[in-house]
């Protein structure tokens, strides 16, 4: 599909895998239609990351206006409801979507549900228990609706689920039947998954990683090495923790690149999953 197939008029909504090239396509519907680009990934969000996340660049930023890369702090806390909240008061002006979160997507085109916050002695609980024995606990307690639901892979969702739980005592699936209305339903707005070739996608994300080290992602994490905290949502950045390792003396450099190649491609694949099971009436766009 090329652009001319793409509305002009409807907000556009890019999702992919990382490395696939949607903040390419992005930046190109915003220069065709005057479009704001929102960044829909939710470690773009941070301001302590660029290169190791991909934000775009300074350059980019000044050349096109673009909306929610950044601008939160490391230790602040974010959620898809924080994010949620922040898109509705860009929805009045011609916006182009992108990123690779699909719960993002989810909650902007299917509806959130409002799960009260979890007290700070209830996250710190989980934190000890992931600290101490990982995810596998938490994830056996979770009822059985809410381990049909969730990603149950992804450590961090498995504990926001138990956390919810344990807070609430009902489950993530039960307040998400709870649902209201969606933000930007489906119907209303131009809807595109790209789905590249998987020897393809690997292929990109080993040279990008690449072209991030040339560019001083091991000098950005350098600076954040005071700050690191790995119960952090910031601190999931992908290649971060392997070059905290390198720089505290744990592993070679060669293998921590190895390492962090291998978990962005692991992320990816995470990624595609979710966008075959959860985006099926969205449209593919194909890249090469």
């Amino acid at each position: 599909m090329a652009l001319s197939g793409i509305s002009r008029e409807a907000p556009v909504l890019i999702a992919g895998p990382t490395a696939s090239g949607k903040s390419a396509l992005a930046m190109d519907l915003a220069v065709r239609d005057g479009r704001v680009v929102v960044n829909a990934d939710a470690l773009q969000v941070y301001d302590c990351w660029r290169i190791l996340t991909a934000r775009p660049s300074i350059a980019d930023e000044a050349t096109l206006p673009h909306a929610l890369y950044g601008m939160v702090q490391r230790d602040a806390p974010w959620s898809v409801g924080h994010w949620l909240r922040a898109v509705s008061g860009l929805l009045d002006r011609p916006l182009v979507i992108v990123g690779g979160t699909g719960l993002y997507f989810s909650a902007l085109t299917e509806g959130l549900a409002e799960v009260p916050e979890v007290p700070p002695e209830v996250r710190a609980e989980a934190d000890a228990r992931r600290a101490a024995e990982g995810f596998a606990g938490m994830l056996a307690e979770l009822d059985s609706a809410t381990k049909a639901r969730i990603d149950r892979a992804n450590g961090a969702r498995v504990q926001r689920a138990w956390e919810v739980l344990r807070a609430t005592g009902r489950g993530l699936a039960d307040w998400q039947a709870d649902t209201g209305a969606p933000m930007v339903p489906l119907a209303r707005a131009e809807v595109l998954v790209i789905r590249p070739d998987v020897d393809w996608l690997n292929a990109r994300i080993d040279s990008r990683f690449d072209m991030m080290m040339a560019e001083g992602a091991l000098e950005e994490v350098r600076a954040e090495l005071p700050y690191w905290d790995p119960a952090r949502p910031s601190s999931r950045a992908i290649g971060a923790p392997e070059l905290v390792a390198f720089l505290r003396g744990e592993t070679g450099l060669d293998a921590a690149v190895a390492a962090a190649k291998l978990a962005s491609r692991q992320y990816a694949k995470r990624q595609r999953t979710w966008f075959r099971s959860r985006m099926k009436l969205w449209r593919e766009f194909a890249v090469s």
